[in-house]
């Protein structure tokens, strides 16, 4: 089932900065570099699950006030830029989206307890065949 993620652009912000990125002497006079900002923890958009689920995982993308920071610079086009941030936004959501499975705990097999216990014999008499012989 793939997941639905919609956030209004309204609680997205953009800023853009000068690139160090492809572009020659372009990159000197363009403002092409794209900084994505959003606001985690006042989101509506978002469940409180998922904000803590992408807090945990996503921690050193959080500022102190609950800003998402996401930047690109690998095009010397803004608009391209400005999509691959909100495309690494969505990704990072999708990754987080979903909560994780619960472990189940199993118990190993009879089987494969023998077969442990079995290996266990075998490497002690191949060890006790290393010793040295005293004869008397």
């Amino acid at each position: 089932m793939p997941v639905e993620i919609k956030i209004p652009s309204s609680e997205i912000e953009f800023t853009f900065a000068r690139s160090s990125g492809p572009g020659g002497q372009n990159v000197n006079k363009t403002s092409s570099k794209a900084i994505l900002r959003w606001n985690l923890w006042e989101s509506p958009s978002v469940s409180q699950a998922v904000k803590d689920r992408f807090s945990a995982t996503f921690s050193t993308r959080i500022t102190v006030n609950g800003d998402v920071v996401i930047h690109s610079d690998e095009s010397r086009d803004r608009a391209i830029n400005e999509k691959t941030c909100l495309e690494k936004l969505l990704e990072m959501l999708k990754k987080v989206w979903t909560p994780p499975k619960k472990r189940v705990p199993t118990k190993p097999t009879k089987g494969s307890q023998r077969r442990r216990m079995d290996s266990k014999k075998l490497h002690g008499d191949v060890k006790k065949g290393r010793k040295r012989v005293h004869d008397e």
